[in-house]
């Protein structure tokens, strides 16, 4: 049984580029899934960092957290929006558990943190900390030795939506040696029993440079400066995880995960303009150009329906007796949404060629439906669109993102790995693995009950047979080692 159990999380890390595409050029990565277990973890619907993580943390889905995005409408009205916040998590965590058997916990970086609140261990909250004049600790006196161990710590990448590519690399670059430096601090200098942490740099070197690398997104350009900034910033994340796996005593339990992948954005659909051009929404005035969405802006006494921007789409009936000037009458909700959800999966692109729009109700899909959740959620493209929230657009469709430049959208499946640190058994890759899986999996490593209602099941993490590396593959992952400076 192992001692302990280390996560480290690589928010938005794709298996196609991690367990394809990059991993001869991962040789750590590569390593533990050789002598571990690995393969496709599929994300919350949907799958956004916030809530995901915290779903893959609690083992609960989205509704019954009932945080479904970063903003969340806190009652009917139609401007109560509330940004998510660690005091909307009344889910235990698997750190709640593990201190009610005396295990303690690090925690660095877990979206849906901050604010921090006790824990049994220390906490450096998420990115949705404003920076780090804030409480962003616990305990509070955590954040002078962290300025002592790293200098000035860094939340997040500030305006990564943002044409100057050259300091989005810097940025994203010093995020990450921060935060595992920080890590390998904590790890060496702080008792622990559960460690789990989050980079964000691999998320936010996709939205700024997905179009350099894939051919297949809409605006590459082939031989541009930035053709190899996504690969060789893998490369450097690759390093840095193969000096915390040096750091973990050989009986602790790694696990290598992401709370969603990545693909190429090929454009946006501008959502309320949809819904105004169909008849569902409807506005006081048509504004001069694009326009942010304003609950003001509408007349409520003719709308049935709006939209939110994202990644994905949000839709919301103006149901009477629910919203304040609502006026679908309850016994119409379900004929309605059966009307639009045909209308929408119907849409095309510009050119009236089908790109595959799925839509989601969420009572059939979360065990349940806490606070104020969507009646609908939408996935533009199967996420190859984004949702546009901004109404006034000259187009229905669009390629200019309404946020600022972003060439990435987020993906349905995200990456699992597990092997204990000391083992040597030939990997396998497995299929059919859930986010909500993890956090049994965490608990089944200390050998602790998974309390009920808690994630799916604990996945296998033992190799599927003791055998060992040939002698061939041992060498040539030494020889890859040396040239890499790990040996």
């Amino acid at each position: 049984m192992p001692s302990r159990v280390c996560v480290i999380g690589l928010d938005c890390a794709p298996p196609e580029l991690v367990f394809g595409r990059f991993r001869a050029d991962l040789p750590n990565l590569d390593r533990l899934m050789r002598r571990g277990v690995y393969g496709p973890l599929e994300s919350t619907t949907p799958p956004i960092t916030v809530p995901a993580w915290m779903s893959m943390m609690t083992g609960k889905d989205p509704g019954t957290l009932g945080v479904y995005g970063f903003r969340n409408r806190k009652d009917h009205s139609y401007d109560g929006l509330a940004f998510a916040n660690s005091r909307m998590v009344r889910e235990e965590t698997v750190w709640d558990v593990l201190a009610r058997h005396g295990r303690q916990s690090i925690l660095l970086g877990i979206p849906l943190t901050y604010p921090p609140r006790p824990i049994n261990g220390l906490m450096v909250c998420d990115f949705l900390a404003p920076d780090t004049s804030v409480e962003y600790t616990y305990p509070p006196e955590l954040a002078a030795e962290i300025r002592q161990a790293v200098g000035d710590y860094v939340i997040d990448v500030r305006n990564f939506r943002t044409n100057d590519k050259d300091r989005l690399l810097a940025d994203i670059y010093e995020m990450t040696e921060k935060r595992f430096r920080l890590a390998r601090h904590l790890l060496t200098t702080k008792p622990w029993d559960f460690f789990a942490m989050v980079e964000m740099g691999t998320d936010r070197i996709h939205h700024g440079f997905w179009r350099y690398f894939d051919a297949q997104h809409p605006l590459y350009e082939p031989g541009n400066p930035y053709e190899n900034a996504i690969r060789d910033y893998y490369i450097a994340v690759d390093r840095h995880v193969g000096e915390i796996v040096s750091l973990l005593p050989s009986d602790t339990l790694l696990l290598v995960v992401s709370d969603h992948g990545a693909k190429r954005m090929d454009g946006g659909i501008c959502f309320n303009d949809w819904l105004i051009q169909e008849g569902y929404l409807a506005l006081k005035e048509q504004p001069a150009g694009p326009t942010k969405f304003s609950p003001d802006l509408v007349d409520w006494t003719r709308t049935r329906a709006w939209g939110d921007g994202g990644y994905y789409g949000r839709l919301f009936l103006n149901v009477e007796g629910r919203e304040p000037q609502g006026i679908v009458p309850p016994e119409q909700v379900e004929g309605l949404k059966a009307e639009i959800i045909a209308k929408v999966e119907a849409l095309g692109d510009e050119h009236g060629e089908s790109i595959g729009t799925k839509v989601f109700r969420p009572e059939q899909i979360y065990r349940a439906c806490r606070n104020v959740s969507p009646d609908l959620i939408v996935y533009f493209g199967d996420l190859n669109w984004r949702s546009v929230g901004t109404v006034g657009n000259a187009s229905i469709w669009t390629h200019e993102n309404d946020t600022g430049p972003d060439d990435a959208n987020h993906a349905q499946f995200g990456i699992f790995i597990a092997s204990t640190v000391g083992e040597h058994g030939a990997g396998s890759e497995r299929q059919g693995m859930s986010i909500l899986d993890v956090a049994p999996t965490i608990l089944s490593g200390f050998g602790i009950e998974i309390p009920e209602g808690m994630g799916r099941s604990a996945i296998p993490v033992a190799p599927d047979s003791d055998s060992v590396y040939t002698a061939e593959e041992e060498a040539e992952i030494a020889r890859r080692l040396e040239d890499l400076g790990y040996l």
